[in-house]
């Protein structure tokens, strides 16, 4: 089985730039000069219940939070 990790993704369509996902989680999420979510990385350990907040705060719900292979763990092919 292979380890999992989170990764916050953003629903651009949906975005508007308002900037709350950066006010709740700055040690994630960046903002570019048009004030739209800069998100590199997984999230470490002790940020995804931040994380999880500011995916539940995002007003337009354009912030997810997902599940994705940890680096160096092998893919699971598809069924």
């Amino acid at each position: 089985m292979a380890a999992h990790t989170q990764r916050l993704q953003v629903d651009w369509p949906r975005c508007r730039a308002r900037g709350l996902c950066h006010e709740l989680l700055p040690e994630a999420i960046d903002l570019d000069p048009w004030g739209y979510p800069v998100i590199e990385g997984e999230l470490p350990a002790h940020l995804v219940r931040a994380a999880r907040e500011a995916v539940h705060f995002c007003p337009l719900s354009a912030l997810r939070l997902r599940d994705v292979p940890s680096a160096g763990s092998p893919a699971t092919p598809p069924r």
